[in-house]
């Protein structure tokens, strides 16, 4: 197993931002979201992440590969408060097929490399409550919880 990372192949980004759209949406709904606020988070973070149906300058969509064949994808781009030299993971995503095989923690750390040569310091991430296989990864990897937003849903009393 030999991974690396390649740039996003042009020609099937827009097909990507459309499933990476999708799978957000289904995040948010999981994650205690109505629908409609679902669909206004994942319609405000398109229009400011890919201005005019291409992605805002600074952000690398990069392919996993292993041994050269695709297995997912990580996204590396500014932080989305603009932090002085902290950049952001906003996505990974590894094939289904091929999660459990390390993938996932191999691309996390070619990022770290990949964000350094861009001039980063540190690198920063958010993680749904409910995806606790990544969580284990990213705090095996060394990232801290930095903040942690909680929600309860309410009932009345019967």
């Amino acid at each position: 197993m030999t991974v690396s990372l390649s740039p996003f192949p042009p020609s099937a980004l827009a097909a990507w931002m459309t499933a990476q759209r999708a799978s957000y949406i289904d995040d948010r709904l999981r994650a205690g979201d109505d629908e409609a606020a679902a669909e206004r988070n994942a319609q405000a973070s398109h229009d400011r992440l890919f201005p005019d149906g291409r992605l805002a300058p600074g952000h690398d969509v990069l392919r996993i590969l292993d041994d050269g064949r695709p297995v997912g994808v990580i996204w590396v781009g500014p932080h989305p408060q603009e932090l002085e030299g902290v950049g952001w993971i906003w996505d990974v995503e590894v094939d289904e097929p091929s999660r459990g095989r390390g993938f996932g923690r191999s691309a996390m750390l070619l990022a770290e490399e990949h964000a350094l040569a861009l001039g980063y310091r540190a690198l920063a991430l958010n993680v749904f409550g409910f995806n606790t296989t990544a969580r284990g990864l990213y705090e095996s990897l060394g990232y801290e919880t930095t903040a942690v937003l909680m929600r309860k849903e309410l009932r009345a009393s019967e």
